[in-house]
């Protein structure tokens, strides 16, 4: 993207370094604090007034400094303009500021920590112990402070260059309660007492050269736990360290466990030391992401970093561990060196979560980690760059305050994909010998997607651009189609949508397509390096018995094989990796939807899966299985049919697994008991749900002898209310909202939001979603109520648009019944029982809790919940109410053409194969 292509600052003015200090700060309403920044600069151009960056700042004087012959001038700014939508002031000077070399602009300013988890913010919580006196609380909450910037939310907390290539270096000070801890990107520098009573201020110091988006700092009631690098750096060990805030230190052990070795690892791997003297993970309570990868004092949501080993559900393992990987990649990849602008943005997020995944399976090889790779993470790539409204990985930002958007699956995960296909190529030892070239040529500074190729072409003597090219810069994949002759079989590639109907215009690329050939029928045999660079190609000598495309799917591409072919790798299924079995049955049942394949092949496919014992490859079965029994929900007769084919599916598998976790059981196997017990229940399985019906009341309703907190195991916590909720919504939904409102569990709200979506009426649904608007539910998490909610029942699905679209902009006022009082609180882990959760002044229309000044959380609430339609009439009715709501404005236009587009195959696909999936079925006496 060519740099005349971007709106950005003017380049008459460089900044090279900031001191920030922050006083004065109100810590109750109005919230607002005071704050000087001086920043250094040099003046490339004669110009008689300088544009920075600020947003919802209040800035007081403005002057510059300038030296000549060694004499300072000072110029006062005369007047200051905002431009509210570039968000950018001007402070014009009387005459022209001279060239210089070294010029500092002193500001002084006022600014406001908001509740919107951008800029300088404020996060409620409940404590879990006292708090120390001075932390600001209401009569339900206390408070912590933490900033978040990427991307372009820097400008909200102090006046700068907010852009990625206008690097410097920062110290920074703040003037907080003496009982309070403050923390920044750098370690403490000194404490010293302020001119406030009972108040003190911290510096720290000085942070290397690095982009505006990863300065960061918080304050609060804050303690931690802590280990040291096994490695020496400059003779010493360095301290990390897990940040929360009191009562839930103990949690972060297990993030804290992987972040030292993580470190080491990298160091190891990129041949460069981790670049700061500590590394400090914080875990803050309302967050709109996963996790910010701010240089030296990484931010994540609490359930990303805290994990409880006796209450939490041990899928969250893999999060922790995961994240804990994909943030500290950052360090290196996107802090170290920083894409030069927000176009490739892919360069920081798809990189840092391949490598993220390749710690992970370093130190966890038992958990399958490329397996659930491909499961997980292709997938939703693929799904959403099936669509027309997909978008290419480099893609053109003109604006920086567009970018929000393109933090989605194509950055992330199909960045990943190609990455790790080009790994497997190259082999991942040359390829991260390239990486580490790239980041010692560039560090400290910006660089391109080029510059990556460059350096990956050097060590690998392959010209890496030239085959990789158009994976970057064009959009979609293809599906490789194969036709079989004797002896041997024609690849064909073109384009994949999931709508089917690709017109040649948008048919015009050819990529490079690794075939990664397997020959026989043993899984260890290595793949045969074979690459398609046509539309179509022949490979001879194939033995018909057996040959798989794309082995370990390391290549970014589906594959649609002959029916014929199909059955035969079903009926081989055992000599397929875990990855190759996933492989097999995700690409059938995209097929399946876009008409190059088909249900009933499908179908036939899964059902050669029954003896299967591997989790992922049960997931990959249960996810496709979840499309055909979506799209085709509201014809009864097929969800009957269904029904029953999915419980003859799994009901072997559950019911030999059974309910009981075995000591030193291994990961994968854990975590496939919830999901069979979940999928069974669901299915109708008369014992499981009967089962299921009594550890939910035994967990409601604790005795000393069987108390809450081991009334049912943390991992099956969420499918037990699930299945509770579905079973008897009248007699579940009023128990599990009122242990919403008082569980102190990590991952306990998140949990309980999940199960609420199951409610089976309308009535209990429409409670839900205003329940949601409420201060009860933190923003952060609406959408896990939203996405449940819309993967019910047909009617379920109906009554959560109506609600989208009643409650838009108006508030529910006194709509909602309270909450029956519940005979007793239950266990350790509740309050008082019988809150209310009428309707009320305090709950927010759709649009406040979903849109305040935060339009991820409004993106993905949208795209969560409205995506499982399957109906031409709705996708026209969602297309015609949000044509006058300002999609654009509001940042969720990408999102709303993601989801029609996603409606529009659904509904393609169900009139399609609607009546050869219930022929299928009622030859099989599934009818």
């Amino acid at each position: 993207m060519a740099t005349t292509d971007r709106d950005t600052l003017p380049k008459s003015i460089k900044p090279t370094h900031y001191s920030l200090s922050l006083y004065d700060l109100s810590l109750a309403a109005p919230w607002t604090y005071q704050g000087t920044v001086r920043i250094d600069t040099s003046i490339h151009e004669l110009t008689d007034h300088v544009s920075l960056n600020a947003h919802n700042l209040k800035i007081h004087e403005a002057s510059v400094f300038t030296e000549q012959s060694k004499t300072e001038h000072a110029i006062k700014a005369k007047n200051m303009s905002y431009d509210e939508k570039a968000q950018r002031v001007t402070l014009a000077f009387d005459g022209k500021l001279p060239t210089s070399p070294k010029a500092t602009l002193d500001i002084k300013f006022e600014g406001t920590m908001n509740n919107h988890m951008a800029g300088f913010y404020r996060s409620k919580y409940k404590p879990t112990v006292p708090a120390v006196a001075s932390v600001p609380q209401d009569e339900e909450y206390h408070y912590m402070f933490s900033t978040q910037f990427e991307s372009c939310s820097a400008r909200e907390a102090f006046p700068c260059f907010d852009e990625p290539n206008l690097k410097a270096s920062y110290d920074f000070e703040i003037e907080i309660p003496d009982d309070q801890t403050a923390l920044s990107n750098m370690p403490e520098k000194q404490t010293r007492q302020s001119g406030t009573p009972g108040f003190k201020v911290v510096s720290f110091e000085r942070t290397p050269v690095m982009s505006t988006y990863l300065l960061a700092w918080a304050f609060g009631d804050f303690e931690y736990v802590e280990d040291f690098t096994r490695r020496k750096y400059q003779g010493k060990s360095l301290p990390v360290r897990v940040y929360t805030t009191r009562g839930l230190k103990e949690q972060g052990r297990f993030a804290l466990e992987h972040a030292h070795q993580i470190v080491d690892f990298y160091s190891d791997v990129f041949d460069i030391e981790y670049p700061l003297p500590k590394a400090d993970l914080l875990a803050v309570h309302e967050f709109s992401h996963g996790a910010m990868e701010n240089w030296g004092l990484v931010t994540y949501r609490t359930t990303a970093v805290l994990f409880d080993e006796a209450n939490s559900d041990q899928r969250y393992k893999n999060r922790v561990a995961y994240v804990v990987a994909h943030e500290l990649a950052h360090q290196w990849f996107g802090n170290l060196v920083t894409m030069d602008w927000w176009n490739e943005l892919w360069l920081n997020e798809g990189f840092a979560t391949w490598v993220g995944w390749y710690a992970v399976n370093h130190l966890h090889p038992d958990w399958s980690v490329w397996a659930q790779f491909v499961d997980q993470e292709m997938e939703a790539a693929y799904s959403m760059d099936s669509l027309r409204s997909s978008h290419p990985i480099d893609v053109p930002v003109r604006d920086a305050l567009q970018v929000e958007q393109i933090f989605d699956a194509i950055s992330y995960r199909k960045g990943c994909s190609i990455i790790r296909m080009i790994s497997s190529h190259l082999t991942d030892e040359l390829f991260l010998r390239g990486v580490s070239r790239y980041l010692k040529a560039h560090q400290y500074g910006n660089a391109t997607t080029n510059d990556l190729w460059s350096s990956l072409s050097d060590v690998s003597g392959q010209d890496v651009k030239s085959f990789v090219d158009n994976w970057i810069l064009k959009i979609g994949f293809p599906v490789v189609t194969v036709a079989e002759e004797p002896g041997q079989i024609s690849v064909q590639q073109k384009r994949f949508l999931s709508t089917g109907g690709v017109k040649s215009e948008e048919d015009q690329t050819t990529w490079w397509v690794p075939l990664n050939l397997r020959r026989t029928g043993d899984v260890k045999t290595q793949a045969e390096k074979v690459a398609l660079t046509t539309k179509e190609s022949t490979i001879r000598d194939i033995n018909d018995n057996f040959y798989k495309l794309n082995a370990n799917q390391t290549g970014f591409y589906r594959t649609n094989y002959p029916p014929g072919r199909l059955e035969k790798l079903g009926a081989s299924r055992h000599n397929l990796s875990v990855e190759d079995k996933i492989g097999l049955i995700t690409d059938a049942s995209s097929l399946a939807v876009s008409g190059d394949g088909t249900t009933p092949a499908l179908l036939g496919l899964l059902q050669e899966f029954q003896d299967e014992t591997n989790y992922l490859v049960w997931s990959a079965i249960i996810s496709a299985l979840g499309t055909v029994r979506n799209v085709f929900s509201s014809n009864s007769t097929l969800t009957t049919a269904l029904r029953s084919f999915t419980l003859k599916l799994v009901t072997p598998a559950v019911e030999k697994l059974g309910w009981d976790f075995k000591p030193n059981e291994d990961y994968l196997t854990a975590q496939l008991r919830p999901l069979l017990i979940g999928t069974a229940g669901f299915a109708g399985h008369a014992e499981i749900n009967k089962e299921a019906s009594r550890l939910f009341e035994a967990y409601m309703s604790p005795s000393p002898e069987n108390p809450t907190t081991t009334a049912i195991h943390p991992s099956l916590r969420r499918n037990v209310l699930k299945l509770a909720c579905n079973a008897d919504s009248a007699n579940a939904y009023p128990k599990i909202l009122e242990h919403f409102l008082h569980t102190t569990s990590i991952d306990g709200k998140e949990t309980c939001l999940a199960a609420l979506g199951r409610v089976t009426t309308p009535e209990l649904a429409r409670q839900f979603f205003i329940f949601l608007l409420s201060p009860e539910v933190a923003t952060q998490d609406i959408h896990t109520g939203g996405a449940a909610l819309g993967g019910s029942r047909p009617a379920i699905r109906a009554e959560l648009w109506k609600c989208i679209k009643e409650y838009w902009n108006q508030r529910p006022i006194g709509e909602v019944p309270d909450v029956p009082p519940l005979p007793e609180a239950h266990g350790s882990d509740a309050g008082p029982s019988g809150a209310k959760i009428a309707g009320g002044a305090s709950h927010a229309s759709f649009l406040e809790k979903a849109g305040a000044n935060k339009s991820v959380v409004l993106s993905r609430f949208l795209r969560m919940s409205l995506n499982k339609f399957s109906d031409a009439e709705m996708e026209r009715d969602i297309e015609a109410f949000f044509q006058d709501k300002k999609p654009e404005e509001l940042g969720f236009d990408r999102d709303l053409a993601v989801v029609l587009d996603t409606i529009r195959a659904r509904a393609g696909y169900k009139s399609r194969d609607e009546k050869v999936v219930e022929e299928w079925l009622g030859a099989r006496g599934y009818l």
